[in-house]
């Protein structure tokens, strides 16, 4: 046995402060350490005001101008600070730092200038110039607020579905088989044999259905589309779930609806800092209008005058005009579209048995885009398969997903949100870019 052996125990308790600690007073007239970049200076003849920042926002610290010499600071700068706290409600968070030492603890390389302006509220830098910044742009206080916003929406996702007795769950992004249908695929050799990265958890969901009743996950997925729109992207984050011993598909809806409900009171509660930092008003979500897919398509071409020229999808203009609809109508951001008719949806979607035509199925729309699709599966061995033959499938090619059908499934149902589409509407952002900490679309693969 070594006698001077070294145990690691834990975290150990720090003298450094954080925001959290001095905000609301409880350290006012004390002197503190704290670490953090140097974010921007602002020179103010006298004085210098050096703002630091932290993971929680900035803090502001005052030097004197020979100060400010002797240290030498450039933006980009990580330092240790120790100063006196003194109350100051014109500063972030009411209080300043008034320096009494300071370390450097690195700089930038030697005559690097910052390529974006990330002291200022916005960047005014165009988009393309933001994204391939992007480990730079994101240091901006109101860039970094949107994922601090998207953080939020998925802890609130994940809280409200444990509350509501979901396991979460982890399913293969490499798979063999394809979910959704189509050629949307990114195809890739795996040991000499042909696998796909996943469009959808779906499959895998639906047989955890059998195991845990309800399931959800958060995960990326991808698609191989050559679009290249603002609502477009080749890879994203999903967010899913699926139960079972449904009734209805209207269950599903209800339980988003609850969620949202959730997920909304838990922004405002936790995250209302940047949800002030980015203008951000909270819809309500209170009750969600609900229409079916004809029905919303004749109430659009009759007051708005539009054609229908698709009897069996929503083009994105139609889309932007039945959000309009519900908003003058029932002033409400939100409405489900109902009903989606069963040549547009995929094999696994159960048929509407008043009318075979149409699907037990929904998409729900936020300020006129699709930001969820789902509905109730098929659950019978018999009819899943009859389905596949009636669309030119071979049930062969489905042997490992139909097992759960063979072996006994409940009636069940779920969806897929689209994160980054979600955020984007909730902060009125032009371009699902904006919300996507690093996109990938038809163009742009780093950084």
């Amino acid at each position: 046995m070594v006698e001077d052996m070294d145990f690691v125990t834990g975290v150990k308790e720090s003298d450094l402060k954080e925001i959290r600690d001095i905000a609301g007073g409880a350290l006012d007239g004390q002197e503190i350490s704290l670490t953090g970049a140097v974010h921007v200076i602002r020179d103010m003849g006298e004085i210098t005001f050096v703002i630091l920042r932290k993971s929680e926002g900035l803090v502001q610290c005052v030097l004197e101008k020979s100060d400010l010499e002797a240290f030498r600071l450039r933006e980009g700068m990580t330092v240790k600070v120790s100063g006196i706290v003194n109350a100051e409600m014109r500063a972030p968070r009411g209080f300043e730092l008034r320096l009494t030492g300071l370390t450097i603890l690195s700089e930038p390389a030697p005559d690097t200038a910052m390529p974006v302006p990330i002291g200022k509220y916005k960047l005014n830098t165009s988009l393309e110039t933001k994204l391939s910044l992007r480990p730079i742009s994101l240091r901006n206080i109101r860039e970094r607020a949107i994922f601090k916003v998207q953080e939020g929406i998925v802890r609130g996702f994940r809280d409200f579905l444990y509350s509501e007795h979901f396991t979460e769950i982890r399913t293969p992004k490499i798979v063999a088989g394809n979910a959704e249908g189509g050629a949307n695929v990114f195809k890739l050799e795996y040991f000499g044999k042909r696998a796909f990265l996943a469009q959808s958890p779906q499959f895998y969901k639906q047989m955890m259905v059998g195991v845990y009743d309800r399931v959800f996950e958060t995960a990326p997925v991808f698609r191989a589309e050559k679009h290249n729109t603002t609502r477009h992207l080749n890879e994203y984050t999903s967010l899913d779930f699926e139960m079972g011993y449904i009734e209805s598909f209207h269950d599903i809806m209800d339980m988003e609806t609850a969620m949202l409900q959730y997920v909304f009171a838990f922004l405002k509660k936790e995250y209302a800092k940047e949800l002030a930092i980015l203008k951000v008003t909270i819809p309500d979500v209170s009750r969600i209008p609900a229409v079916r897919f004809d029905e919303a398509k004749r109430l659009v071409s009759e007051k708005y005058d539009r054609k229908i020229r698709n009897p069996y999808d929503l083009e994105p203009e139609e889309e932007v005009l039945i959000g309009r609809y519900f908003k003058e109508e029932y002033d409400s951001d939100f409405v489900f579209v109902t009903h989606y008719p069963s040549k547009k949806r995929p094999f696994y979607a159960m048929d509407d048995p008043e009318d075979k035509k149409f699907t037990l199925s929904f998409d729900l729309l936020f300020k006129g885009m699709e930001i969820t699709t789902g509905g109730q599966r098929i659950h019978t061995y018999a009819e899943q398969v009859k389905k596949m033959e009636e669309r030119g499938m071979d049930p062969a090619d489905f042997e490992n997903y139909l097992m759960i059908h063979k072996h006994g499934m409940p009636p069940h149902g779920g969806l897929g949100i689209g994160l980054e589409r979600l955020t984007m509407r909730l902060l009125d952002e032009a371009n699902v870019r904006e919300t996507t900490m690093f996109p990938r679309d038809v163009t742009r693969l780093e950084p």
